[in-house]
């Protein structure tokens, strides 16, 4: 079974990713690989992909990661069925009670004018 997958590239701190197609049971870095069809810079953003090949090979049964999935629904490239997106996670903060956004808001201490405060002391 083929599989649609991100392999690393580029330097320390700085990576760049090829899309290949490899056999699914192969490890990303073992360097056997069927096809590249893209690369992706997640720096810049930057993507170039063969839409024709990718179409080919999700035709012919082969399985795109879930973040390859995520980077060709975006690009348009259209994607079988049984292909499934990851949707997007919800995250919640572990104690949302605890954060200074839901802390209730103190009222400003208004206090009154100097001038005030002498002429009542006086009388």
């Amino acid at each position: 079974m083929l599989a649609i997958r991100m392999q690393r590239n580029g330097r320390t701190h700085y990576p760049t990713y090829r899309i290949v197609v490899q056999e699914a049971q192969r490890h990303p870095l073992s360097g056997r690989i069927v096809a590249e069809v893209g690369n992706y810079n997640p720096a810049t953003k930057a993507l170039t992909l063969d839409k024709e090949a990718v179409e080919k090979y999700l035709k012919n049964g082969a399985q795109p990661s879930s973040r390859v999935a995520f980077i060709l629904k975006k690009n348009g490239v259209k994607l079988p069925k049984w292909v499934e997106v990851a949707p997007k996670k919800n995250s919640k903060a572990k104690h949302a009670d605890k954060l200074r956004k839901n802390q209730p808001k103190e009222a400003p201490v208004e206090e009154a004018p100097a001038e005030a405060v002498s002429e009542e002391t006086k009388e």
